[in-house]
């Protein structure tokens, strides 16, 4: 297997970069800090150590810094990652999550194995509980499948639970999906799920801020959580209790002004606790995957749709369309919607006017022979092909 490279930096502006980051009590933040006043790894570390304490370091941070103390770390770093193929994203990297970037403290760089180009995805975190009941397992593995077929990329931490298995149904639809560690990439926690990091590195992507080799402090998780949160446009909470890491995340979501979502329970298990709090608080309640969809950000949406057209256009609709003769766009449409959908698709597009809305609940009804789910899923097709457009209070109309 051919060893991979960055083709952004040189091996040299990889080892600046790594040694910025193994810097002996540096941090997040006081990294970002000197990188706006200094642009540039090398030129933090050519600078003196007056310079660095007239930036805002300590004395004896600044004279760590200024020895270059952290180069052998780096090199060893370097040599880790050739050995586990992974890369460096550093924050100045074209690469690097926009959204991540702009939250409060974002990793100055990222350690990946697998897509990086994943990482400019429309993302949606999916977090819950260690110990999911059978109720949690099944709404996590359904969410996640079908939110991964609308186009988005599920991000998740690949812990035990609610974790595995939104990763695991994500990778059974076809779907893209981000396993963001608290631990280095080269190093697979829990042990259990080394099959699924090798399809996740093979179809997806690996991501940590921890260095190569670091191992999986309990101190980490929470650290971690920013990234799940902040790569996305949103965040669904599955199950978890009132005072579990996955409510940490949703608190983190909303401090970075991400929409949170969140999956009702029984109100007699403690693992749903956290999501119906949630929901108490503003979280939007989610019984399907067009209940995340519809309350993303507006930007969000048109990319999604404008991706899904570019789709099924790449799979022949577009040349079916042009040879279709005299017949409708929407009727080709529906006629080219992979199975059960094709049929709901029409049946969709027969009922739908162009000069009046029609609520989705009156649609339902109206559709006695297509179910619910059927009929959403055909919507959404539709939706992103151009022939109809939701507006305000889940009504649909047909596109001229």
């Amino acid at each position: 297997m051919a060893i991979l490279t960055n083709p952004i930096l040189t091996d040299e502006e990889e080892l600046y970069w790594l040694a910025l980051r193994l810097v002996p009590g540096l941090g997040t933040r006081r990294s970002a800090l000197l990188l706006e006043r200094f642009h540039t790894p090398q030129a933090i570390f050519r600078a003196s150590p007056s310079e660095l304490e007239n930036a805002g370091l300590p004395g004896a941070l600044a004279r760590s810094v200024s020895s270059g103390c952290s180069f052998e770390d780096a090199a060893g770093q370097q040599q880790f990652m050739r050995e586990s193929q992974a890369q460096l994203i550093p924050i100045s990297d074209p690469r690097y999550p926009e959204p991540l970037r702009k939250i409060f403290d974002p990793p100055p760089v990222l350690f990946a194995r697998g897509d990086v180009a994943l990482l400019t995805s429309i993302c949606l975190g999916v977090v819950g509980t260690r110990h999911p009941t059978p109720y949690g397992i099944a709404a996590a593995e359904r969410l996640s499948g079908d939110l991964a077929r609308a186009g988005l990329t599920i991000t998740s931490g690949m812990a035990r639970g609610i974790d595995t298995a939104a990763h695991k149904a994500c990778l059974a639809a076809g779907g893209a999906t981000i396993a963001v560690l608290g631990n280095g990439v080269d190093i697979v926690y829990p042990s259990e799920n080394k099959k699924l990091a090798a399809e996740i590195v093979a179809k997806g992507l690996i991501v940590s801020e921890f260095p190569m080799a670091a191992i999986a402090f309990p101190q980490n998780f929470p650290i971690r959580n920013r990234i799940i949160s902040g790569l996305g446009c949103g965040l669904l909470v599955v199950e978890g209790a009132q005072y579990s890491g996955s409510s940490i995340t949703a608190r983190l979501a909303i401090d970075q002004g991400r929409e949170v979502f969140a999956v009702p329970g029984y109100i007699t298990s403690k693992m749903s606790w956290g999501p119906n709090l949630l929901i108490k608080q503003g979280a939007k309640l989610v019984q399907d995957w067009n209940d995340v969809v519809v309350d993303l950000p507006q930007p969000a949406q048109r990319r999604l749709i404008d991706e899904g057209r570019q789709r099924i256009m790449s799979q022949g609709l577009g040349e079916a369309a042009e040879t279709s003769g005299n017949r409708s766009a929407s009727e080709v449409a529906g006629q080219n919607i992979p199975g059960p959908q094709g049929l709901a698709a029409r049946r969709v597009l027969e009922r739908l006017k162009v000069d009046a809305a029609i609520q989705l609940d009156t649609l339902v009804d109206s559709m006695e022979e297509t179910s619910a789910s059927e009929i959403m899923a055909a919507l959404f097709e539709l939706e992103m092909l151009g022939l109809v457009r939701q507006q305000p209070g889940r009504n649909f109309v047909k596109v001229w």
